[in-house]
């Protein structure tokens, strides 16, 4: 890594709360320094303890991140087929309307002929005054004939049409059923892990929770050091498209409000709840969930990416965060966290994605 960047990493710590996209350099996020031995006293935990305490949270909150993908996902899914259930109720009624004049139609033409007596050509033939007159009547007879026929075909498709209709409805209203099912079951895991770990926090004297966020952020610190050991942020140097400076202007702005899972702002987020705003602010919209986001969007050689890119973390896609340059992110980390800035490499990167590939940078 070059000695300018390396340099300015002591400082990023002490100021990451302050910064933003427009920051100066420097926010890479190294451990500049140790932190302070844990409190004496028989009623405190011992590091070792708090250290088990720690990784047990972790374990939890991403239990519960990935139980808010499925929550976020099956919302998703409700919402569209909720409109295509409206959309199909919409052509029912319509359908039901078109029948309706079909049949005025086909009874108007029946009571037509009707009125003709049903006799047959030859009848009509021999009553008729002049044969010249019924044979233009006999043509228009034909036409007749063949447009009542057709009115009974469309009349036929209609009805077709409407039972169709009916079932796809049916179909789509059991997956939004199913689809709510699995909506509380999500929204069920979420709350339980989350309970757990506040439990688990809540049991903790003032200075074991202090301790603990100290643990939290030599985690931290530790991934992010040999992340850039690595020489990473030598080879990262992609700079953002206008659509991605106007997604990273938006996610930094929303630093320091509050994680809630399931949520899109404007005063809380979830990870990707974060993510995709911002990028809609950029006119870019892009899917819902952190998984769905590393499924779908292009995806980027780490040392290839540039501000705004999505960093998707974990190997099952649970978190993702955006990067704004200098070997720094911008995520809602947790429950009982706030949206933050922090170091790219301070968890383990699945990969990178980029909403806007078709895109210049400049």
């Amino acid at each position: 890594m070059g000695t300018g960047k390396r340099g300015l990493i002591a400082t990023a710590v002490a100021v990451v709360c302050a910064v933003t996209v427009l920051a100066a350099p420097g926010t890479a996020f190294a451990n500049p320094t140790p932190s302070p031995a844990p409190s004496a006293g028989a009623a405190l935990a011992t590091g070792q303890d708090l250290e088990a305490v720690r990784k047990k949270l972790d374990k939890l909150y991403r239990a519960a991140g990935r139980a808010t993908d499925e929550y976020n996902a099956a919302e998703e899914k409700a919402d569209k087929q909720s409109a295509e259930v409206v959309e199909l109720a919409k052509k029912i009624v319509k359908g039901q309307e078109k029948l309706r004049k079909l049949k005025n139609r086909a009874g108007a033409a029946a009571a037509a002929q009707y009125r003709g007596g049903g006799l047959p050509p030859e009848a009509h033939l021999v009553l008729s005054d002049d044969p010249q007159d019924f044979l233009d009547g006999a043509g228009r007879v034909r036409e007749g004939h063949h447009a009542t026929k057709g009115l009974l075909g469309e009349l036929t498709r209609t009805q077709e049409d409407l039972e169709q209709y009916a079932k796809d409805a049916s179909a789509q209203w059991k997956k939004l059923e199913a689809g709510r099912k699995a909506k509380a079951a999500a929204q069920k895991k979420i709350e339980k892990q989350i309970a757990q770990a506040e439990k688990l926090e809540s049991a903790l004297q003032k200075e074991e929770q202090e301790r603990l966020a100290e643990l939290e952020k030599e985690a931290a610190n530790r991934a992010q050091t040999a992340w850039l050991d690595s020489g990473i942020l030598d080879e990262i140097d992609g700079k953002a498209s206008e659509q991605g400076k106007k997604a990273v202007q938006y996610a930094t702005a929303q630093i320091g409000k509050p994680y809630q899972w399931g949520a899109e702002g404007p005063e809380t987020y979830d990870c990707s709840g974060l993510t995709s705003q911002a990028w809609i602010s950029a006119g870019r919209g892009i899917p819902r969930t952190s998984q769905e986001q590393w499924k779908r969007l292009k995806h980027i050689a780490v040392q290839d990416m540039r501000p705004g890119d999505l960093i998707i973390y974990f190997g099952d896609a649970s978190h993702v965060a955006m990067y704004i340059g200098d070997g720094a992110m911008v995520h809602a980390p947790r429950p009982g966290r706030t949206v933050t800035i922090a170091g790219a490499g301070s968890m383990p990167i699945l990969g990178v994605v980029r909403p806007d590939p078709d895109t210049g940078a400049n």
